[in-house]
């Protein structure tokens, strides 16, 4: 894989950052891959050869590409961070993602040393991301290096990600007036971001297992000159990892000299992160969950995340104080429609059982029970 002609272009609606790939192990059409954003953040979007050398990387190894190469100089510590992120590819992948060469000459300085120190987070408007933002609302003084000023919202993952589905752009920008609300009232300016990097392998197991984690940083690492500090919130919680696209091991290599990417909160069960959003009320009312992207609500209430989340809500008796989903209770008939046990998901439920119980809901409990196989089918609490 080639990586040539990195450029920047600018219109009257977007700033955009591009570089095109060129395949040279797979019978592709080279393809033009861009992040960008709107004209108010366009001076701080860079052409930077360490986002698209990020977002490449996975795909790259998946297809079976033998190199990256590029003549514009990267990050050294990038560079060396990326042939560890190989390695693990390798390992997760049983060997199938065979370690590429990486062709490229390293600056031999910083580019962006001179810039004061600004954090940011991405949200997306889930459960993780919103108590992202809170614990850092709540733990870190204003004047702190580490205090989120900026949050990152992306199209080009659950919106816009999957070329069958369409962009989308209309439930983009709903989901967009929702995160304005939150980061109103967090004090932090929301930048609109947009990227197809997804569009090079949306496969969805190579996303969601290995891959959208480096796309969440290639995006961070366009605004470098804007930032020395982006956080992801974490997926799931120490004792439940998994390999996953995000995930404590992977996150912080996607760092540069001039970047640090954050893993945050791994610590925190979801159940724990749910509390924190509850106590939040204007993140409780914008949550957004749903990767359905219906045309007339933030989310659908019927799919296995909005189901999931309304069950950790009413596990922590939320879920009536919450103005995101249009139910205010959950029938357990929901969960004809989908399986719980797919993804890793059997530990967002297994730590709901005892509160379900506790507050009285033995029909949800039972049946979540029943899904986990840890009972019959009639229900009965195991």
């Amino acid at each position: 894989m080639k990586l040539v002609d990195f450029r920047k272009e600018c219109s009257h609606d977007l700033v955009k950052v591009a570089a095109t790939v060129i395949w040279e192990d797979r019978d592709r059409q080279s393809q033009e891959i861009f992040i960008a954003t709107v004209p108010e953040f366009g001076n701080d979007l860079l052409p930077e050869a360490e986002a698209f050398l990020t977002g490449v990387i996975i795909p790259a190894l998946h297809l079976g590409e033998k190199r990256i190469a590029l003549q514009a100089g990267v990050c050294p510590r990038l560079k060396q961070n990326l042939e560890t992120v190989m390695g693990i590819m390798h390992h997760w992948s049983g060997g199938r993602m065979k370690p590429l060469k990486l062709e490229m000459p390293v600056k031999k300085e910083a580019t962006h040393s001179g810039r004061r120190p600004r954090a940011a987070m991405f949200l997306s408007g889930g459960v993780d991301s919103l108590a992202g933002l809170r614990i850092n609302r709540l733990t870190i003084p204003p004047e702190h290096p580490d205090y989120v000023k900026d949050c990152l919202l992306l199209h080009g993952f659950d919106i816009g990600g999957v070329v069958e589905r369409g962009a989308k752009y209309h439930v983009f920008e709903r989901a967009r007036e929702h995160m304005e609300a939150v980061a109103r009232d967090a004090g932090v300016t929301l930048l609109p971001v947009y990227t197809n990097i997804r569009h090079l392998c949306d496969h969805r197991d190579l996303w969601l297992n290995r891959f959208f984690g480096a796309v969440l940083a290639a995006a961070a690492l366009a605004f470098a000159s804007r930032f020395h500090l982006v956080n992801i919130a974490a997926s799931y919680d120490i004792y439940n990892l998994v390999p996953c696209g995000s995930h404590p091991m992977l996150d912080p290599l996607y760092g540069s000299a001039e970047l640090a990417i954050r893993h945050c909160e791994v610590h925190l069960r979801r159940i724990d992160k749910l509390k924190i959003v509850a106590g939040w009320q204007v993140a409780l009312d914008n949550l957004r969950v749903c990767l359905a992207n219906v045309a007339d609500s933030l989310n659908c209430g019927r799919c296995e995340k909005c189901v999931r989340t309304m069950c950790g809500l009413e596990a922590i008796g939320a879920l009536k104080r919450c103005r995101a989903f249009a139910a205010d209770r959950v029938d357990p008939e929901l969960f004809d429609a989908f399986d719980i046990t797919i993804r890793h998901r059997q530990p967002f439920y297994e730590e709901l059982l005892a509160p379900l119980q506790a507050r009285g809901s033995l029909d949800l409990a039972a049946r979540i029970r029943c899904e986990l196989g840890r009972a019959d089918p009639v229900g009965n609490p195991g």
